[in-house]
């Protein structure tokens, strides 16, 4: 079974650092420019196998098998791009890596047998360079590119292909490395729970699991940076002489607010995946959001589920990782889960003012928290029994962390300033509204 070690990696000194962002700026020149050509072949018709020699024109600044692993690694997008379109698919060509106006999207892959992981007391990677990049910063020709490893790679088995990205949001290097480990390694410690999650507009994801456990992301802060990104593009849109639509500055705006979200959602996902896993969750149900994305919103609403959110992607990439950790995730109709109560069942007069979910029988609690649950029950067939408290995590632009319990916190019957996007009654129209 496959699975993925993700740490950072630290150059050692400053020569370093730009060595290694030459490299990932090169792959990205490489796969551009390849990349080109094969979209410009599609839209003439053209078989996109036939291409220049890309390898040669970059193996003095890559090295001839990391030029090699790009260059496979762009075939192999087309590939799949190829079949979608056999499936019925509507989807569009593979994309770009950025551009030289606005930066490129830097990354690069290294061949599973040209480095080196060291794991202990002084973790490090070492990864080979093209020539002309020894010969520029100094090294000999037998000479590779040693970075510092941060944290200890979860994984221990036969290395794959190793991935680099540079992310310019928080200025660090990431590295992925895919293992197949054996399968005494492949199951969680009791491999034998379930969880349900409520994918929500203000709260992104509110979990429960089987084992009475609840997480809630929250992601009012990450949507106010967001919404302000937003106002600076529209005031500088409005600023632009007649018959220009972007700029420079507009385009870079776009791109760091999508790699913003992008690097919250990847680290969201991955911390729920690892705290499923420690607690032997095998399969992960997820609400189906298809009508309801297009239905019942107002604008606000559909700001954070199509453009920050972006559901469909995120169910993408919450998949991708579950399948890392042995997790199964499958997508199920979460109809009426936000206003059905988890203690009697009702779903007419239940009320829900902002987070706070109200039924005449007199259970109170989080809203998005009450429907997870709803679904989870609904799911499995069988109640999941007495909560532990809830674990409360906030984004700081690098990790979720948790948010200390508090006495206001303690006490769910008190009712809490709604400071999420409100429907015309007051009601929140939140993504798991169905």
């Amino acid at each position: 079974m496959r699975r993925t070690n993700t740490f950072a990696v630290r150059p050692l000194s400053d020569d370093d650092e730009r060595l290694l962002l030459d490299l990932l700026d090169a792959s990205a020149s490489l796969w551009n420019e390849l990349n080109y050509e094969r979209r410009q072949q599609f839209f003439d018709g053209e078989s996109v196998w036939d291409t220049a020699d890309y390898r040669k024109q970059y193996v003095g600044v890559l090295g001839s098998a990391t030029a090699q692993q790009v260059i496979r690694k762009n075939k192999s997008a087309w590939q799949s791009f190829f079949a979608a379109r056999e499936n019925g698919e509507d989807t569009a060509p593979p994309g770009y890596w950025g551009n030289e106006d606005d930066g490129r999207e830097l990354r690069t892959f290294i061949r599973h047998d040209l480095y080196t992981l060291d794991t202990g007391e002084r973790s490090r990677v070492e990864i080979p360079v093209g020539q002309d990049l020894k010969d520029e910063y100094g090294l000999g020709y037998h000479d590779r590119l040693r970075l510092e490893v941060a944290g200890d790679p979860k994984w221990d088995g036969e290395q794959g292909r190793l991935e680099i990205q540079y992310g310019e949001t928080d200025d660090t290097f990431r590295a992925f490395q895919p293992v197949t480990v054996p399968d005494s390694r492949q199951d969680s410690p009791l491999a034998s729970h379930e969880a349900a999650l409520d994918v929500g507009a203000n709260n992104l994801v509110a979990c429960t699991t089987t084992t009475g456990e609840q997480y809630l992301y929250e992601g009012r802060g990450l949507f106010a940076h967001f919404r302000e990104t937003t106002r600076e593009i529209a005031r500088l849109q409005s600023k632009l002489r007649e018959g220009r639509y972007s700029s420079q500055r507009i385009r870079r705006l776009y791109r760091k607010r999508t790699r913003r979200r992008d690097h919250a959602q990847d680290a969201l996902v991955r911390d729920l995946m690892e705290r499923l896993y420690a607690e032997g969750v095998d399969t992960v149900y997820v609400g189906d959001l298809t009508d309801v994305l297009s239905t019942h919103w107002c604008a606000e609403v559909n700001a954070k589920t199509h453009q920050f959110w972006a559901f469909r992607a995120f169910i993408e990439r919450l998949s991708h990782t579950a399948e890392e950790y042995g997790i199964t995730v499958e997508v199920r109709s979460e109809a009426d889960t936000t206003r059905t109560c988890p203690a009697c069942g009702e779903q007419d007069d239940t009320d829900r003012d902002g987070d706070v979910f109200r039924c005449p029988c007199g259970h109170e609690a989080h809203a998005d928290l009450c429907a997870s649950r709803t679904f989870l029950e609904r799911q499995t067939g069988k109640p999941v029994g007495s909560m532990a408290r809830p674990v409360r995590l906030k984004w700081d632009d690098h990790n979720w962390s948790e948010i200390p319990h508090s006495p206001e916190r303690a006490r769910p019957n008190e009712k809490r300033t709604n400071q999420s996007t409100d429907s015309q009654d007051g009601k929140l129209a939140s993504v798991g509204t169905a």
